[in-house]
């Protein structure tokens, strides 16, 4: 697999605390919180694409911002709008809050400054933003809280990835299980990957309408295979060009809030 190796300097769980203080103590006092998810991904995708795509996206992200550690993935997120598809976990709000919550008091006791919560699962983003006063009341004083809230954005960046590498298949991009998000998936566990079962669900553009919607009615009203998008063709190429371009958006976005 050509995949970023995880190193143990960057990932929070796998050093020891001493290795811990001494980054700190080094200078490395921001770290990034990935937001994640346990749901249905289409007939092609396993449940835990949000969890595995957390984990790359905060890994690339910390890279971009420069010394930065990585905190472990949130696995479990608020996906209420995918309990209609089996196996589908969900958080409900309070908890997820309270999760967040216990994560940045955590890490700011010990030392970081500067807290980026970076969702990789749709039904995070909007919770998230509603919580920001509440993480930086629990972080405190001299720590700075950022999070990236931009769910269009965040489909805007896939759409300009799946348009440079294969113009052709852009319209394809749908925000869920389709070829952006199953492209990433090759390129992070692609032993996970069904390709003979990808298909089709509800193409559009991803808007407020289809947000809306979604959120309100659940996944299954909108598509029964439970794909926002379309997931065939997809390549390696489209997904490392898709893992680049989130990364290089979300950073930027995030290094903006700081200035």
């Amino acid at each position: 697999m050509n995949e970023t190796p995880l190193l143990p300097t960057e990932l929070l769980e796998e050093m020891t605390w001493p290795e811990v203080e001494a980054r700190i103590a080094g200078g490395w006092t921001t770290v990034v919180v990935a937001a994640g998810a346990i749901e249905q991904h289409g007939p092609h995708l396993p449940l835990l694409v949000d969890a595995a795509r957390g984990d790359r996206l905060a890994l690339e992200v910390a890279r971009r911002l420069g010394k930065a550690l990585v905190a472990p993935t949130i696995r479990v997120g608020c996906s209420d709008h995918h309990l209609d598809f089996p196996g589908t976990l969900s958080l409900r709000p309070d908890t997820f809050r309270a999760v967040c919550i216990d994560y940045a008091a955590s890490l700011a006791r010990h030392g970081f400054r500067t807290l980026c919560f970076v969702p990789s699962h749709g039904g995070n983003f909007a919770p998230l933003a509603g919580m920001l006063d509440a993480l930086r009341d629990a972080a405190g004083p001299g720590c700075e809280v950022r999070a990236y809230t931009d769910l269009h954005g965040f489909v805007a960046l896939w759409e300009k990835a799946v348009r440079e590498t294969a113009p052709e298949l852009a319209e394809r991009v749908g925000g869920h299980a389709d070829i952006a998000e199953s492209s990433e998936m090759l390129c992070i566990r692609p032993e996970l990957v069904r390709r003979e079962d990808a298909v089709a669900g509800f193409v559009a553009p991803f808007d407020d309408a289809v947000a809306d919607r979604i959120f309100r009615d659940g996944f299954r009203a909108l598509t029964p295979n439970g794909v926002l998008g379309d997931a065939r063709g997809m390549s390696r190429s489209i997904g490392e060009r898709c893992i680049a371009r989130a990364a290089e958006g979300v950073a930027a976005a995030l290094v903006a809030q700081g200035s």
